[in-house]
């Protein structure tokens, strides 16, 4: 059964272009050309992954992918935008996206994205399947957490990192650990800044302070350190 994607983009050339793609690929597309429409699609067809455009009609992405996590929506979502601030890239992720690309890209890169995202859903089963630290409980099998008995809002990618850092914890972990072990050894596309980028989001969330972190640390010139 192949993976179904929803394509959110209001361009019908690059709407075609995405679909055409990853239909090669090997994957089940479905579109939608606003943002109220992916709301309706992602209900009825239950993508796997959905590719979502920012600027969309009607309703935006930042709206889409907001309302899709408070109607408890887990599904990873990849936002497509031709901004390149790095404002709008942390909003996106605030608002749950697992990641980020800025237009104009290869279409060879989203499909590389597209595969590390599934490489990340179909990983083989761990030991650890629940883990609790500092007032945190998370639950990798079920994809909730909560702090202090609140229901933390984190993003599959988020809690793949998590679980990275809770299996190796006390050592120092580099942004390559990260890119082989999350995107995959034969990554192209993410970068050290991807990296950074969601584990600033990550402390934002479970740290008292992020500016002053007690449970991911960072360790100069060498990467990140998880600590209970």
């Amino acid at each position: 059964m192949p993976k179904k994607i929803l394509v959110v983009e209001d361009e019908p050339g690059i709407r075609l272009s995405l679909s055409d793609e990853l239909e090669s690929a090997g994957y089940q597309v479905f579109t939608a050309e606003n943002g109220e429409k992916a709301l309706a699609v992602a209900g009825r067809e239950k993508p796997d992954l959905i590719i979502l455009d920012l600027m969309l009609p009607i309703l935006d992405g930042y709206e889409v992918c907001k309302k899709l996590r408070m109607r408890g929506d887990r599904t990873p979502i990849i936002m497509l935008t031709v901004k390149d601030k790095e404002i709008d890239k942390v909003l996106g992720l605030e608002l749950g996206a697992d990641d980020y690309m800025t237009k104009p890209f290869s279409l060879r890169e989203l499909v590389a994205r597209v595969k590390a995202v599934f490489r990340r859903t179909e990983e083989k089963p761990s030991n650890l399947d629940v883990y609790s630290f500092g007032g945190i409980d998370l639950d990798f099998k079920k994809f909730e957490a909560s702090k202090k008995g609140k229901k933390l809002e984190l993003t599959p990618l988020e809690f793949h990192m998590l679980k990275l850092f809770v299996e190796r914890s006390g050592q120092v972990l580099t942004r390559d650990d990260f890119l082989d072990g999350i995107w995959g050894e034969d990554n192209v596309a993410v970068s050290f800044r991807t990296v950074d980028s969601h584990i600033a989001n990550i402390r934002k969330k479970i740290e008292d302070d992020p500016s002053r972190p007690r449970h991911i640390l960072s360790i100069r010139g060498v990467g990140y350190k998880f600590v209970e």
